[in-house]
């Protein structure tokens, strides 16, 4: 599945936790099951291995449904740029953690097996 959007501010939760993600609205996007996934993003001809999240983020009680995507090796702003989100394979179905140093555990593994 590809997705391209624009990248929206988020509540930049993920930059705090080690992991910066670059977000589209995914409100459209109903074909998509939630959840995180290995991807990789295409954004002005460069290729980033990539790990993304679909869905509401229900630990930190989203309201919004969004795509969250942490670009390894990626520094720089992308607010506001169109980019290319090819999500290759599901990992594990979105969940809610405990605490944030739950949720910050559980996205340490995510990274090592989209890596």
């Amino acid at each position: 599945m590809i997705i391209r959007g624009e990248v929206i501010r988020g509540a930049q939760l993920g930059r705090k936790m080690g992991f910066p993600t670059a977000n589209i609205d995914a409100h459209r996007l109903t074909e998509i099951e939630n959840g995180v996934y290995a991807s990789k993003v295409i954004f002005l001809g460069h290729e980033y291995n990539a790990m993304s999240n679909i869905g509401m983020r229900p630990s930190v009680d989203g309201t919004t449904r969004l795509l969250e995507t942490h670009l390894f090796g990626f520094e720089g702003d992308l607010y506001g740029k169109e980019i290319e989100v090819h999500l290759l394979r599901k990992i594990r179905d979105e969940q809610r953690f405990s605490s944030i140093d739950a949720l910050r555990e559980q996205l340490q593994r995510d990274a090592e097996e989209c890596r």
